[in-house]
């Protein structure tokens, strides 16, 4: 069975990874995703734009779901494997492809357990997750009501840990991430004559200083919490006070109480820097994802039925995943599945052995009997 599973995981992965598309514009990938599963025993249907799903209704009372996310990335890929990118800027840099290539294979596995499942089964592909957060329009259809589902599973492949190994954890899991856009706007004037304007710049470094030191000493060192710029651009020539400055970062938690604490701070060093500089400070700080948080009901369940062959985690990770919408609704697990690669996800050069998926099949096969 492993190599049957390993032939169609490979098909399923490569094809996908020459076919790579964004956000909820999914055309050739909605069309394979629906191709593969036409001769199986499943209602196929899309419940959002751009979003397919297979229900195997196997006579039972509820629902046990699996999801996989769709999107690639804005990325070149430089790789010369033969199978790359057939869409110029657009390269599967974040391992969906395998995501997907895992979910189409498991569908052949219920087709072919669906009599002797506890459960019906619904097998999401969603759109956005890298953009939008596709798993909110999944939620807002109501299939989680319509179909019953009890609970709910996911993956995401993680370059980090040893090829084939899955680890979870129970409780916080992934953060919520929330994008920062900082807007310092001061008053332009010549450098031999600086006391005619404010710098934009001078203040816009002065937030940033202050923004850090509140992390690192005002939020307990034991409560994981990220804020990070990754863009700061001010001014337009050399000799003349920059009239505005913009950064561009991410704030990142795992609970609501630091979360909302950091924010607070923010807007309020924002304040003060506009009292001390005489720029003005604006902050738009968005919502964002809301943390992956593990039920951990059904951690333990898991568990206890795996007979504790389960490699855990003791942290949490700072990466964002909307897969937390989910969890929202009914209760969720999710896990990384390691690829044991050198190049991060994201990188346009990020591939793995498609060996690695047996192990997120076999576990998922497992669950299909929780």
């Amino acid at each position: 069975m492993d190599d049957r599973s390993l032939d169609r995981l490979t098909r399923f992965r490569r094809d996908l990874h020459r076919i790579p598309e964004l956000d909820r514009d999914l055309p050739k990938t909605v069309k394979y995703v629906k191709n593969a599963l036409s001769d199986l025993r499943c209602t196929v249907f899309s419940p959002a734009h751009s979003a397919v799903c297979a229900y195997f209704d196997c006579g039972k009372e509820d629902t046990v779901a699996f999801r996989s996310d769709m999107d690639a990335l804005p990325v070149t890929e430089t790789s010369d494997c033969d199978f790359a990118s057939a869409h110029p800027g657009c390269m599967h840099a974040c391992g969906h492809d395998g995501h997907m290539a895992l979910v189409l294979e498991l569908a052949h596995s219920v087709d072919r357990l669906a009599p002797d499942l506890p459960h019906n089964v619904l097998l999401i592909f969603q759109p956005a997750e890298e953009t939008t957060g596709g798993a909110r329009y999944i939620c807002e259809s109501g299939i989680f009501e319509r179909y019953r589902v009890s609970h709910i599973f996911g993956t995401h492949l993680w370059p980090a840990l040893p090829a084939g190994e899955v680890v979870t954890r129970s409780g916080p899991m992934l953060a919520k991430s929330s994008e920062v856009n900082v807007t310092v706007t001061g008053k332009s004037a010549h450098i031999a004559r600086a006391w005619e304007g404010r710098d934009a710049l001078l203040a816009g470094m002065d937030f940033l200083k202050k923004a850090y030191d509140m992390v690192e000493r005002e939020v307990p060192p034991e409560e994981p919490r990220l804020l990070r710029f990754g863009r700061f651009v001010s001014g337009t020539a050399r000799n003349a006070l920059s009239a505005e400055t913009r950064m561009m970062g991410s704030l990142r938690s795992f609970t609501p109480e630091t979360f909302d604490f950091m924010k607070r701070r923010l807007l309020e060093i924002a304040s003060n820097v506009e009292e001390e500089t005489g720029c003005s400070v604006t902050i738009d700080i968005n919502e964002g994802y809301p943390p992956v948080i593990n039920d951990p009901t059904l951690y333990d369940r898991v568990k206890a039925f795996l007979g504790g062959d389960m490699p855990g985690v003791t942290e949490p990770f700072m990466i964002a995943e909307d897969f937390s919408f989910y969890g929202l609704r009914v209760p969720s697990l999710f896990f990384l599945l390691g690829t044991g690669t050198e190049e991060p996800l994201h990188s346009d050069k990020f591939h793995f052995d498609e060996s690695v998926l047996l192990s997120g099949l076999r576990l998922y096969e497992r669950l299909l009997y929780l």
